[in-house]
């Protein structure tokens, strides 16, 4: 009886294995097929059934050394780091205050009241306002479009990771002869560092991301990365072999640095609901 039970438990195991194995397969193949195709030559790009083949760098080269790719990888980081940095100097004072201080359901979901309205209905008021600010063609205008999508994902993000500070710390901290400001500054901030860092990797992810606002808001020399990616499928075609090389360098960084925080990540996508 213990035989049949043992060898059902490894048959199970190795099913779900196999089931690991397959979707692991299915998740990495486009990955790999990009990488691939980075590294064929310019005359086996368009055919894509070819796996052997003399590899070559012309591809990289070409994206790396003779396109303006290095400009837009720039770009693209000046907005993110800038949007994150002014995200988490708004957000996380807010988060703050929903936490610590009595908010409904409805009116922590009301943060999410951006994110949930279609880009297409936000373009129009932002392209306009930033067109009498003179910001058309500039960061500063990518800037302060991603702001309305990643402050109130970060300040949702943040609530869950303040829920779960003991009030008694800034109690205590406030005794000890700490202002309000003092104790959250002293006190909390060190203790939601974590999330603080997850928060600031998640919105960087989604600024740099961003293709919408930026190929509206954009053009020339203030290209960010997504627009310039999308700048290879020309009249005569799409570039595939340059493509891919951008691809790769857009989305390789992003999926390292989330596969070390996303422990936090999925904690802090739940966390700004309010617990019963």
């Amino acid at each position: 009886m213990e035989y049949f039970q043992s060898l059902r438990t490894r048959t199970g195991n190795l099913f779900l294995e196999s089931l690991l194995v397959v979707a692991l397969v299915i998740v990495l193949f486009p990955f790999m097929w990009i990488f691939v195709t980075s590294l064929k030559p310019p005359d086996l790009v368009a055919v894509p059934n070819v796996w052997i083949f003399e590899i070559s760098g012309v591809n990289w080269r070409s994206v790396l050394l003779e396109s303006n790719i290095p400009q837009n990888i720039f770009n693209s980081l000046i907005v993110g780091i800038v949007t994150v940095v002014i995200a988490l100097a708004v957000g996380c004072p807010a988060a703050y205050s929903f936490s610590r201080f009595k908010s409904t359901a409805a009116t922590r979901f009301s943060i999410l009241a951006a994110e949930m309205m279609p880009p297409a209905i936000m373009i129009l008021p932002i392209f306009l306002l930033l067109y009498q600010l003179s910001l058309i063609d500039t960061l500063w205008g990518v800037i302060l479009a991603h702001l309305t999508f990643v402050i109130p994902v970060v300040t949702w993000f943040l609530i869950g990771f303040f829920d779960e500070v003991p009030r008694e710390l800034e109690d205590q901290a406030m005794i000890d002869g700490c202002t309000h400001f003092q104790a959250f500054y002293k006190v909390i901030l060190p203790v939601v560092r974590p999330g603080l860092a997850a928060a600031a990797i998640f919105g960087f992810v989604l600024s740099w991301n961003d293709m919408f606002y930026a190929l509206i808001l954009t053009g020339g020399e203030s290209k960010t990365l997504p627009v310039a990616i999308a700048g290879f499928w020309t009249f005569r075609g799409v570039e595939m072999g340059k493509m891919a090389v951008a691809i790769l360098i857009a989305i390789v960084p992003v999926l390292i640095v989330s596969f070390f925080v996303q422990k936090h990540l999925v904690r802090g996508l739940g966390g700004g609901a309010v617990k019963f």
